[in-house]
């Protein structure tokens, strides 16, 4: 993970490497920003697979994560079918094989038949990402199913099914098997409790804001060519941040954001005014950014640069 740009304790390591030789899913908690979705871009990147993404939000059903049909293509085809018949005479509705009361009424009604299958077939089934993961041949992909905690509880139950078995059933095609099961990593952010039946089926790993050393380390990575002096700075002072009382806490996101900020302002230390007007790139809440702007950037400042 590391040679991936991911800076890991054992304990994430760990969980990961259990969670794919186990085949159970991980279900990954912790605040926005501490590195959550990194983990599933990583494990791709480390097992040389594509990664399939589930977004999820309020109101997610199943057939935006499932499959759904292509209509605009299946009514061309249909289109193009009657513009035969037509062509080929076939397509009166008065005729014998419209009618099924002439002797061409079984063809007509094979080739309806015939027509159903065609438009009903894998070439009109648009595949949303769990069946994409399920139906991948050649080996098997990494499914992140991002922020659970998002979707309503109809969904959730929907999704132990699909993770229990690992096959899903359309009506119009039977039931569909993963040849390869893939390797499943969920996130939540807590916004609300993910159920137990759910969390019994999964691993759990719940990630912290990551400690002074560790935090550095992913700044100097991620961000090539910063100092060790600002890099030290920066991350005392969105650790002395995070143990204010704000709404939204900056996240490792935010840290490599404001880092990479101040080297294109071409910035060595920190000083109070830059920090006020690179506020933005670590608070994202009008309210915090209001009672930083009313004081205590400089203390913060000068506690950064002297520790």
């Amino acid at each position: 993970m590391r040679s991936h740009g991911y800076i890991a304790e054992r304990s994430i390591v760990t969980a990961v490497h259990l969670a794919r030789a186990m085949d159970k899913p991980l279900l990954i908690e912790g605040d926005a920003g501490v590195g959550k979705t990194e983990v599933a871009k990583v494990m791709a990147a480390v097992l040389g697979t594509e990664l399939i993404r589930l977004q999820c939000y309020e109101g997610l059903d199943v057939n935006t994560a499932l499959y759904e049909w292509n209509y605009q293509k299946q009514l061309l085809r249909l289109r193009i079918a009657a513009d035969e018949r037509m062509a080929g005479g076939g397509a009166d509705p008065a005729s014998p094989a419209r009618r099924g009361d002439g002797s061409h009424g079984d063809a007509g009604d094979e080739a309806d038949d015939s027509l159903e299958d065609i438009i009903f077939g894998r070439r009109y089934l648009l595949e949303r990402p769990l069946l994409r993961a399920i139906t991948r041949p050649d080996s098997a992909p990494v499914l992140l199913i991002d922020e659970i905690d998002r979707a309503d509880e109809g969904f959730e139950a929907f999704l132990l099914e699909v993770l229990s078995d690992f096959q899903v059933t359309i009506p119009e095609l039977g039931t569909i098997r993963a040849s390869h099961r893939p390797v499943v990593i969920l996130t939540s952010n807590r916004t609300r409790e993910i159920g137990d039946a759910l969390r019994r089926r999964c691993l759990y790993l719940y990630i912290e804001h990551p400690h002074f050393d560790k935090e550095v380390e992913i700044v100097r990575t991620k961000v090539p060519g910063i100092a060790d002096r600002l890099a030290a700075e920066i991350t005392r002072f969105v650790q002395a941040l995070r143990r204010r009382s704000l709404m939204k806490p900056p996240g490792v996101a935010e840290t490599l954001d404001w880092a990479q900020a101040l080297m294109t302002l071409h910035r060595e230390a920190l000083d109070p005014e830059t920090v006020t007007e690179t506020l933005g790139c670590l608070v994202k809440d009008r309210h915090d950014l209001r009672e930083l702007e009313g004081g205590g950037v400089e203390e913060m400042v000068t506690a950064a640069r002297t520790a």
